[in-house]
Order: C-alpha cells, then structure tokens, then sequence
C-alpha cells in the first residue's frame, strides 16, 4: 500500500481519497523505480549534453549521432529483483524490455551486453541462479536475432541472495527515422499492440523498490514477467514497420507499471492528458479488474499515439504480425489521467501530478566507520608462482568462454571483434565501426565510492582506446542498497559525482541509466557491493586492421603504458588472499584522459600488432591473457620501488599493455605519458623478472588456469 506520508500529499492535491486504482497508479509510479526519488538530485549532476548528443536522458533511450547520417539509440536497465525470484524469466524479460526501449525510439536493435554479478558458485542456490539467469539471456536474445557482443561476469559472496542482472542495448537508424515518447496532439488514439495482457508482473515497479526476503520466491512470483521472444520478434518488425509507413506520431514501450506507466507519460511529456478504456484492453485471463489491467507488466506490447485515420491501417498491420492491438484510449487537452473501466471513471488524475509529482529528495548520508581489523594487507607470498596462478584463476579474471559460447554473437552479420577482448566491434558503415565496452569494479567502489565510480569511467575507456575508439557516450546501472541506510546512501552519492567527474574529464556525456535500489537479502542480512555499472560506446575507424587483444607476432615490443602505484586495496590478489576490505584503493592519475588519448593515437596510427587494457589482476593477468598463442619475456626491474605482488598484481588505474613491431615510432606517440619498454613476444612460455624474482608460466599452465571457470561449468 501507499505511505503514509504520500497518501497525505495524494489526498490534499485531489481534495477526496484516492480510489484503488488511483492509489495503484500512484503507488507504482511514486516508486524509487520509476520516479528516482533519493536519486534525482544526484543525477542531475552528470553532464549529459554534448555535440553528438541528439536526445539526452528522459526518453526510452538515447539518441546519438554516429557517422554517414546514422545515429545509435543506447539504453541500460536492470532486472535484479526478477532475476533472484525466477531467475530464467527475469534474465529473460530484462533483455526483453530494453530491446523494446530501442524500438520505441525508431531503432533496429544491433546490440547488447550483459554486465552480471553473482554469489560465489559453492552453493547450489548460487550456482541454479548463475545457470538459469544465462539461459535466459541465450534464450531470449538468440530467439529474437540480437547479439550479445560482450559482457562482464563478477562474483562475490555479497551478490548471495541478490544478483544483478544490468542489460545495454544499441539500436541503429537513420536520423530521420527517430521516434519520441513525446505525444503529439490531442484528439489521437492510443493503440496498444503486441501481446495480450494478463496479471504476470503485477507490481513489478513497486516491487523492485523494496528487499529480497527469503521467502520472496513464492510470494513475489506473480511480480515476475513471463517473456515470450517469438512474440518480441513479431512485435520488433511490426512496430518498424509501422513507424516506416509514418503511422507512429510517439510511441513508447509497456515497462514499469504497464499500461498506466507508458499511458501516462507519453501524454505528459506532450503536455496533453489521457483518457484510457481499460476494458478495451485485449486480456488473457478472465475477470480481470482496472487495477490488473492497468498495472500488470505483462510483456512484448507497446502504445503507440495514432491519428484517427491511421487506427484501420495500424490495426491491419498488427493482424498481419499475429499480434493483438486494439484503441485503448485517446489524447486530450486536459492534462488529466483519466481511466475508464465498464462506463465508470475509477481514476481521473492530474496528469503531471502522477508523472512528475513524487517529492524526491536527497536522504542523509554517513561515511561508514572502517573496521581496523580488516586493513591488514598479506604477507608477500613465499611462491609466488602459486600466487600468480591462483589470481588468474580467479573466476573474476577466468575466461568466461562458457557463458558467452551459449550467445549468438554473429547474428546480423556486423560482429568483428566476439566477446572475450576488451571492447566488442560491430560494423556500421564500410568505414566506421561501433565498439562497446561494459562493467565497474564494485570492491574498488566499497572501499572508496568516488574512485571506484571514476575508476569505472577510466577502464571502459580504456577498454575502447585500445581498439583505436573515442567514447561517444556513457549510459549507466546504479545498483546500490537501502537508500534510507545513511552509509549506503553516501556510497551511493560519492560513487555518482566518481562517475560524473570521470566522465566529464573524458568529455563522455552521461546520457541515461537506470537507478537499482534496495538490493538487500533478508536471506543472508547482506546489501550488495555498490555497482555504478556502466556502458559505454564509441567510433572506431575500419580502414585502420583492428588490434589484436592477444600478442600477434613474434619479435614485437612490449611496452607498458600508465604508472604502476604500491595501492592494492581491492584488487583480486588481496581478495584471493583473505584481505578483501584492506589496503587504499589506487587513485585515477589526474593525466588518465591524455594516457586514454595517447593508447587511441598508438592503437590507430598502424604501428602496433596488439594492445590490452590493464584492470583486474593488473599486469599479471593482463600478460597472461595476452599470451594465448605466443609467449613473452618480460622485465619488470626497472620497477625497483615498488614489491614483487605490488609490480604483478596492482590494479593503478589508466595503464595498457601495447605490443609493436615499430618500438621507436610508437614511443614517440607515448614521449608526453608515462610508459616504459618492459620486454618482447617470444617463446611459448611466459617468463617475468623482476629485481628479486623470476617467474616462468607454460602457455599450458596459463590456459588452464585462464580455463578455470569453463572447467568447472563442464565438470
């Protein structure tokens, strides 16, 4: 039900109690899901306009200008919640809604990535989430011919009883082909079209705005969607279609609080009002009431805005697809929500008020008291072999081969670069391509929530400079807590204003998101790690032979980009040795944007074979996972100051791993940032010296470790 305190504001602007319905509408709408409560002030500190930037946040998606009179539609949502309650439907439904916030803009969906966190796999629990959450992105997005081109998979014991489950979206058209949810004129029908509507969902909005309880699995599943990808297939080409022929004056897809939510908004953003007729809805399930009707979040179905002349037309076309559509309403120009149920009014609302009324706020916020006993670092390992085998082991760092293989990653032909590198590349035009990059470093952002929100901005970006990328654009996940708790509500505001400053030093517009609030486990008393997730697109050009994330040809250079600091805290090796919450996380060094745009010049000027990003599991894992067809000898003496773990396994911020066969030409591309000639692809084994240590890794000993997750998955 309502709180109180907003049941108060709800009766003095309506001057009379609420009906049931209104209270739902109200109550889903109101929700931290759809009105960004606790988060809009914060929000609104992004910058979120730039010169490619053609439709900032507020709409399904973003709209940005790409090349050759293309323009992308970029989105992020999640699907927690869903996803601990029936794991394959909720993956499932979350790659569903994004995909129909691209279409709703006019776009061809062309893309997804999939960053994913989960509990460690030595529980049963753990491990059916894990298997049924990717089933149900395999299952959905294969069925509906969208690739899934990269991803990220972490674990950690803090995602038990709350994984998330955070979905990027890129679709592709012309500029002039874009759609809004902007609503036109008055006196238009609203069409709802694609599958009928049942009570699956009922409240999910409300729903994703309060903790997970252990017995959430049995009385939260009807909150659950059920996704049907043959009926979003047929919604896809249908609502194309439809928006080619010119029949589509706004459009916007049945999401969070289902028809009321996209009703209602699409006429407010025209400054007009709506009047609905529920029982004109095409249902599935006898008897159902204004409020299901209304509410339910039942999947694949759409609301389009139609002149009077076009409904026969729209109609037709609907039919053709197999689908369900029928006029449920109309545009008025009195801003009120207005819905009818059996020839009765049982909600009529000032519109504005529902949509843009809920009082947000900034709640109070406390840095959390450091636990002392949790700041002592490891001991410097006596094999340290041993070690470096364990970090790359690590399934943060393993090869996540087995989850990426169950995703068609070539349909649409456009995939050039697969999962499993950095960044993933499509091509767009025959000269320009597309590269995408997702993820963040959520143990960085515990520890300290502003550099581990600009650490985020730095790695994607990084992630595309080595493929020779400019970022065009952030979109973002920000998954987080209780808000109403003060220590998470200052992680969560600490790790927006990281983000927001990283992405303001990259000039990388911040153009939408999502906000995942309240992921707690009653289950296992357990918030989540903070996860600002984040997307992040760019241009590459095609004509310049991509880079290679692994060394290519024997006889290149190696050089190390970015300075390497003594700060561990939160890196994999002092996780993979007990000391998960010890240590400073490293900082973002104040040159990182001329590093980034040092790495973009190298990788694009054709001097160089291979190149890597530098993140998790630092350098070491970095050459291990470079190391997949040729060894390398590498010398790290010149490093002197720093520990023989701090040299191998630091996680500083802003460094790359380049490989050439020109050294002299791309050290003068490097000569303004800090870099350093470390060794040469030889061999077929990996062998690193440093001032007091020596290390030789087979190409074997390497894969196995690297396989380690792919292993235990078959197993």
């Amino acid at each position: 039900m309502l709180p109180e305190e907003d049941l108060k504001i709800i009766k003095k602007e309506l001057g009379r109690e609420p009906t049931l319905v209104e209270q739902g509408c109200f109550l889903n709408l109101w929700s931290e899901h759809c009105s960004y409560r606790s988060s809009a002030p914060l929000l609104k500190t992004f910058t979120s306009t730039g010169e490619n930037v053609i439709i900032g946040p507020g709409d399904d998606a973003a709209i940005i200008k790409f090349d050759d009179g293309y323009v992308l539609a970029i989105g992020m949502e999640s699907h927690n919640h869903p996803s601990y309650v029936d794991p394959y439907n909720g993956a499932a439904t979350g790659i569903g809604g994004i995909v129909r916030d691209i279409i709703s803009m006019g776009a061809r969906p062309i893309a997804l990535m999939d960053p994913l966190y989960f509990g460690p796999l030595d529980t049963p629990k753990n491990m059916f989430l894990f298997e049924q959450i990717i089933k149900g992105i395999a299952g959905y997005g294969n069925c509906i011919g969208v690739p899934v081109v990269n991803g990220e998979t972490f674990f950690d014991r803090r995602y038990s009883g709350n994984p998330l489950v955070n979905v990027v979206a890129v679709g592709l058209c012309r500029e002039e082909e874009v759609i809004t949810a902007r609503s036109q004129k008055a006196g238009n029908k609203i069409v709802l079209a694609g599958s009928s509507t049942g009570r699956d969902g009922l409240g999910g909005a409300s729903f994703a705005s309060r903790d997970l309880s252990e017995s959430a699995e049995a009385e939260d599943r009807p909150s659950v969607q059920v996704g049907d990808p043959y009926t979003e297939k047929l919604v896809i080409e249908m609502t194309l279609e439809a928006m080619r022929k010119g029949y589509i004056k706004s459009c916007k897809d049945l999401g969070a609080a289902g028809l009321g939510g996209a009703s209602s908004e699409l006429a407010a953003k025209g400054g007009l009002g709506a009047h609905i007729i529920a029982d004109a809805v095409p249902q599935r399930e006898p008897n159902m009431n204004a409020y299901e009707i209304l509410l339910a979040e039942s999947q694949e179905r759409m609301v389009f805005e139609v002149t009077p002349e076009d409904v026969d037309a729209v109609l037709a076309l609907v039919a053709k697809y197999d689908l369900n559509g029928a006029v449920v309403g109309y545009l008025t120009e009195k801003q009120n929500y207005t819905v009818e149920f059996k020839g009765e009014i049982v909600a009529d609302i000032p519109i504005n008020f529902l949509t843009g009324g809920a009082p947000t706020c900034e709640k109070p916020s406390v840095a959390p008291i450091p636990r002392v006993e949790e700041n002592k670092a490891p001991e410097t390992p006596e094999d340290l072999k041993a070690a470096f085998l364990k970090v790359i082991s690590s399934y943060n760092i393993a090869s996540k081969e087995w989850i990426y293989r169950q995703y068609d990653h070539e349909v649409q032909l456009r995939t050039v670069v697969k999962p499993g590198e950095d960044s993933g590349v499509l091509k767009i035009t025959d000269k320009k391509g597309l590269v995408l990059s997702c993820g963040c470093q959520p143990r960085a952002t515990l520890l300290d929530p502003y550099k581990g929100g600009k650490i985020a901005v730095i790695e994607n970006a990084m992630n595309l400079a080595v493929k020779g990328a400019d970022g065009l654009a952030i979109v973002n996940c920000l998954n987080f807590g209780n808000p109403d708790r003060p220590e998470i509500y200052w992680q969560f505001k600490n790790a927006v204003l990281g983000l927001g400053d990283g992405a303001r030093e990259l000039t990388i517009p911040v153009v939408g998101g999502n906000v995942s609030l309240y992921n707690e486990s009653d289950e296992f008393k357990t918030a989540i790690l903070p996860t600002p997730s984040i997307g992040v697109i760019g241009k590459v050009n095609l004509e310049t032979p991509l880079l290679s994330g692994f060394f290519a040809k024997p006889g290149d250079t190696i050089i190390l980009v970015g300075g390497t600091t003594a700060d561990m805290g939160a890196s994999e090796y002092y996780t993979c040795f007990g000391a998960q919450n010890a240590g400073k996380v490293p900082s973002v060094p104040k040159n990182a944007p001329e590093i980034i745009k040092a790495v973009i010049e190298a990788a694009r000027s054709g001097k160089l074979s291979s190149a890597h990003d530098l993140s998790l599991g630092g350098i070491a894992a970095g050459l291990a996972r470079m190391c997949r067809n040729s060894g390398a000898k590498v010398n790290l003496s010149e490093a002197s100051e720093l520990k023989a773990e701090e040299l191998l396994f630091s996680e500083a911020p802003a460094r790359a791993v380049l490989a050439t066969g020109e050294p002299e030409a791309v050290l003068e591309i490097l000569k303004d940032v800090p870099h350093m000639i470390i060794g040469k692809v030889e061999g077929n084994s990996l062998e690193v010296k440093g001032k007091d240590f020596e290390i030789s890794l087979s190409l074997k000993e390497i894969s196995d470790a690297y396989g380690s997750l792919t292993r235990f998955m078959m197993g």
